[in-house]
């Protein structure tokens, strides 16, 4: 049976996934900081489906336990999706430097230190799959949310290098791009109907393009095109724009 470890796996989009792996006949091992609530998650899946759901605690931010938690696992996942995330209001993220180092903290360095550690062991295995789940507001810097974009478009350019390293190894290494997604953490914005995604969607992007080994993915498709045509305005216009 294959088995996916799923990082940040309380979030929204984390459980739509899961939901999907387990429906599909993958066994799951769920990671997450608050054990708490990620206890439950599992119960509700236990019951949907016959797939094996172990739980684990992980934590993004401790950099310095993520070798320990991968080398605890009992068994070694063939996939790995990165989901977990955070996103401040982008008005106290200019002022206070502590969600600054916290927004960079979580979407970017905690990313790569747990990632980093997945790789090397995918690369000597010669196998697996790497999803990382960044964010369309990492193609182009925007006044709106640019300490939060920054550090996805950070972690859109390690998961492109990541993907260039370990082809040769025969691992695959995914960049999934979320447009606007109806979650907990956008419940407070006003999002335009036909351009957002329910987590559900998403999480049927993430295992189609598994399937496929596909390099990057948007979701929803449309926003592929959406930010070339944002990356394309020429910067004198693009600063009036206010975006």
């Amino acid at each position: 049976m294959k088995k996916v470890l799923i990082l940040g796996a309380t979030s929204d989009i984390a459980q739509a996934i899961a939901r999907k792996y387990a429906a599909e006949g993958w066994d799951l091992v769920l990671a997450a900081r608050n054990l708490e609530l990620l206890e439950p998650i599992a119960g509700d899946l236990r019951v949907r489906s016959e797939a094996d759901i172990q739980t684990v605690g992980f934590d993004a931010a401790d950099f310095s336990s993520h070798r320990g938690f991968y080398e605890s696992l009992e068994t070694k996942p063939d996939l790995v999706i990165c989901v977990f995330g955070y996103m401040a209001d982008q008005r106290l993220v200019r002022t206070d430097f502590d969600e600054v180092q916290k927004t960079i903290a979580v979407n970017y360095t905690g990313a790569v230190s747990i990632l980093n550690v997945v790789a090397e062991d995918f690369e000597q295995r010669g196998r697996g799959s790497i999803v990382g789940i960044s964010s369309v507001a990492g193609d182009r810097g925007r006044q709106s949310n640019y300490i939060y974009g920054s550090a996805k478009a950070g972690f859109t350019a390690y998961l492109a290098g990541l993907r260039n390293r370990l082809a040769k190894a025969g691992v695959h290494v995914m960049t999934v791009k979320p447009g606007f997604v109806r979650t907990k953490m956008t419940e407070s914005l006003e999002l335009p109907a036909s351009l957002t995604a329910e987590p559900e969607q998403v999480a049927t992007a993430v295992y189609q393009g598994v399937e496929k080994k596909h390099n990057t993915v948007y979701t929803l498709w449309m926003w592929r095109w959406i930010m070339l045509i944002i990356k394309l305005i020429p910067e004198p216009i693009f600063k009036k724009m206010g975006m």
